[in-house]
């Protein structure tokens, strides 16, 4: 499978095991707070938001996937969203694998 469509795929199977963390607020909460292990911020997100998430997870350490859009990112899961948080260590651990492969492609 190639990598792009696995993260996508394991967005969608985060969002059905009720893993996801979205909505900006409580994202940020749930970052401060060390729940969320990786974050993915859409392509196309505004430049304030990308800004203010981008220094959020450097400050926390979340890494971070920015290269989907938010149609991409909203098709993954059923909603429509621009920032979704992965609160499961173990799907994040996955994440980071896969996007350090394709960045490596």
């Amino acid at each position: 499978m190639e990598s792009k469509q696995a993260v996508l795929n394991f967005l969608g199977i985060s969002r059905r095991a009720n893993q996801l963390v979205s909505g900006e607020d409580t994202l940020l909460t749930e970052i401060r707070s060390g729940k969320v292990h990786f974050l993915f911020i859409a392509a196309d997100a505004g430049a304030a938001t990308r800004k203010k998430f981008l220094d959020k997870s450097n400050y926390y350490h979340v890494p971070v996937n920015s290269m989907y859009t938010k149609e991409v990112l909203s098709n993954a899961i059923g909603m429509k969203r621009t920032i979704i948080g992965i609160k499961d260590p173990g799907i994040s651990k996955k994440m980071i694998e896969l996007t350090n492969r394709i960045k490596g492609e």
